[in-house]
C-alpha cells in the first residue's frame, strides 16, 4: 500500500542550489527549481546578505531562460520594480516602479522595438492604479514628443500635447 503521507510530501520538495557569489562564506543566493523538471525557475537574491531577499529572478514559462526580476531595494517586502523580457529576446522591455512604496505601481517604462531605448512612460499621478499621464518617445531620441493626459480619471487618455514630431517644423 502507497504512503500517501510520504507523496503528499514529495510533491512540495524543491531541487535548490545556493551559491556565495563573492566567496565570503556567507550564501548570497539561491537558485531554485520549483516543480523538479530539472530546470532552475526561480532565483533569489540576498546581494547584501542581511537575510532579506533583495530580488528575485524567475522563468515563468520555464524554457530556461529568465524573463523577470523583481527587486526589493528598501528590503520592505513590497516590489519596487519588476523588469519584464515579455519576448525573451535578452532585452528588457517592459519596467514597472512603484515609487512610494504602497504595492500599486506608480510608473510603467516600455521598450516597445527592443532596441533598449525606452518609448514609452506611463505614471499614476494619484495613486489610484491607473494610469494617468502617458510620454512617447517618436523618434527615440530619449525624450517625449506626445505626451497624452487622463483628465477624467477614467482610465483613457482625453489630452494629447505634442512636439514637432516628424520634425518639418510643422505642428503635427
Amino acid at each position: 500500500m502507497a504512503d500517501r503521507k510520504n507523496d503528499k510530501k514529495d510533491e512540495f520538495q524543491t531541487d535548490k542550489v545556493y551559491a556565495d557569489i563573492d566567496q565570503d562564506g556567507i550564501i548570497d543566493t539561491a537558485a531554485v527549481d520549483t516543480d523538479n523538471d530539472g530546470i532552475i525557475d526561480t532565483v533569489v537574491f540576498d546581494s547584501d546578505q542581511n537575510g532579506v531577499i533583495d530580488a528575485v529572478a524567475v522563468d515563468s514559462d520555464q524554457d530556461g531562460v529568465i524573463d523577470a526580476v523583481a527587486i526589493d531595494a528598501d528590503e520592505d517586502g513590497i516590489i519596487d520594480a519588476l523588469a519584464v523580457d515579455s519576448d525573451e529576446d535578452g532585452v528588457i522591455d517592459t519596467v514597472a516602479f512603484d515609487m512610494d512604496g504602497d504595492g500599486i505601481i506608480d510608473a510603467v517604462a516600455v521598450d516597445v522595438d527592443g532596441d533598449g531605448i525606452v518609448d514609452a512612460v506611463g505614471y499614476d499621478v494619484d495613486s489610484d492604479g491607473t494610469i494617468d499621464v502617458v510620454g512617447v518617445d517618436i523618434d527615440s531620441d530619449g525624450n517625449p514628443d506626445v505626451i497624452g493626459v487622463d483628465t477624467d480619471s477614467d482610465g483613457e487618455i482625453d489630452v494629447f500635447g505634442n512636439d514637432d514630431l516628424f520634425g518639418d517644423d510643422l505642428d503635427d
